[in-house]
């Protein structure tokens, strides 16, 4: 049986996840838990996309393993709240990263021969909007932090008052804002007090925000960046980044994400 496009006149857009739902191009069929509880007209139209959108990680491995082109891209599923892996890959690829080191239990020991007070740990997942993340500044809390983990994330401490957020659409900047840390504590995120500063966005960080996109193959991401000492380094990727400093500018991600899908920026 031949598959007719599903994005032409007759028919929307396909999309599995939730992100593009009421978009008027976009036909949003949900995540089932088995391929077989979609309908053979729905599974028909998934395995004939020109492109499936969203299909979260339930389907973007399926999909790509059998040639169908998805947006967001695998990796972009693959790498999402996982820091050991987002850390091995930005260090195989030459990404500027913070020194990042992973211990597991029999070697936490080795800790404090590799680095001095003050530094960053950790949790290598479930991190996101600053949980789960320390400065520790003497041994009583390291020894606090390891007794909530088992595999212990390690990076060194980059001095900043602010760090920089860049949201990435198709490998394009869409937004980038200076979060400014509070008087207190170290974290800059929103949701943790930080102030957001939307003016003098260096060019030269955002053309790094492209090319570390695109070594990634992240398609949809939220890049964090700290300058510190005349360089810029890539502290981690937010694959579900917040969505407040897009609404204080008045900016709405489906419509941006419609404007690209339309105009052909978001490739098959």
């Amino acid at each position: 049986m031949s598959r007719r496009p599903v994005n032409d006149r007759r028919s929307p857009y396909i999309a599995l996840g939730s992100r593009l739902r009421g978009v008027a191009e976009v036909r949003t069929l949900g995540v089932k838990p088995n391929f077989l509880d979609y309908s053979p007209e729905e599974r028909e139209m998934i395995l004939g996309a020109p492109r499936v959108l969203y299909p979260t990680k339930n389907y973007a491995q399926f999909l790509t393993t059998l040639s169908r082109p998805i947006f967001p891209s695998l990796e972009t599923y693959l790498y999402a709240d996982e820091k050991i892996l987002q850390s091995t890959l930005f260090q195989m690829l030459g990404v500027p990263h913070p020194r990042t080191r992973i211990y597991y239990a029999l070697h936490h020991a080795d800790i404090l021969r590799d680095f001095r007070f003050p530094f960053v740990a950790k949790f290598p997942r479930a991190s996101s909007r600053g949980r789960g993340v320390f400065l520790v500044q003497k041994e009583s809390e390291l020894q606090a932090y390891l007794a909530h983990t088992k595999v212990a994330y390690i990076q060194e401490y980059l001095p900043h008052d602010r760090d920089l957020r860049i949201v990435l659409v198709a490998y394009e900047p869409v937004i980038a804002y200076w979060r400014v840390k509070p008087q207190e504590g170290f974290k800059t995120n929103l949701s943790q007090g930080g102030t957001p500063d939307f003016d003098s966005i260096p060019e030269e960080v955002l053309e790094l925000a492209r090319f570390c996109a695109r070594k990634c193959r992240f398609n949809d991401v939220g890049l964090d960046f700290i300058h510190h000492h005349g360089r810029w380094y890539l502290i981690e990727a937010n694959m579900k980044y917040g969505r407040k400093g897009l609404q204080m500018k008045g900016m709405d991600l489906k419509a941006i994400i419609r404007e690209k899908l339309l105009n052909g920026e978001i490739e098959v």
